[in-house]
């Protein structure tokens, strides 16, 4: 009987207690809850958003390429534009891809600055920011001076990616281009130092330096 009698005070005592701490942060804990609703509906709703944003992007992407094989250019080249400049990584860079592999853009200053708009803009993986590089330094190769074409291809002579010998191939033929053969014959003999690389990088360099050899 006393047992019971204990047990009943203890919960009691335990039930005030459990009243007097929700009395006292009532407002505290509906205002947590009321904000961990709210963040999981903007949250929803911003998975959402974005879901319905890539899937605009991919259909104005496929839209481009209709009015490309329809002749219609400039409604192509204006969609294609509006996709670069939503700043997507996939459809973005797809994007710009386009409008250089269908040369819908002959001026190359504006086409550097939709690779720096994409570079600057958008979160990528290494290799695919490597390419964008890349691409990037092989249109401007026939317009910049040396300095400033060795500063673009840096990033891709500094850090390993699949798109180091890419940045040595390219600088080599560019100072073949140029007549100055000392400067390319270094870049090409890098290749070599490269193991497991393709074939096709071994023969381009040994190719350039047998030519060379021949001047």
């Amino acid at each position: 009987m006393a047992e019971n009698l204990f047990e009943t005070q203890y919960d009691l005592t335990k039930k005030s207690k459990l009243q007097k701490f929700y009395d006292s942060y009532k407002i505290v804990i509906f205002s947590f809850i009321f904000v961990l609703v709210i963040l999981y509906g903007s949250f929803g709703y911003y998975l959402k958003s974005k879901e319905n944003k890539k899937i605009l992007l991919s259909e104005n992407y496929l839209q481009a390429k209709i009015y490309l094989e329809g002749g219609d250019k400039n409604k192509a080249i204006n969609l294609i534009k509006e996709v670069i400049f939503a700043n997507d990584p996939t459809y973005s860079s797809l994007s710009l891809f386009l409008l250089m592999n269908q040369n819908l853009i002959t001026d190359y200053k504006e086409t550097s600055d939709l690779f720096d708009h994409l570079l600057k803009n958008n979160k990528f993986s290494k290799e695919v920011r490597n390419l964008l590089v890349y691409k990037k330094a092989l249109l401007n190769s026939n317009f910049m001076d040396e300095s400033k074409l060795l500063e673009s291809v840096r990033p891709l002579l500094d850090t390993k990616t699949l798109w180091h010998p890419h940045g040595l191939i390219l600088l080599g033929d560019y100072f073949v281009s140029k007549g100055e053969y000392i400067k390319a014959r270094e870049f090409y003999q890098k290749i070599f130092a490269i193991k497991n690389l393709q074939k096709d990088f071994y023969y381009h360099a040994s190719s350039q330096l047998a030519l060379i050899v021949n001047e």
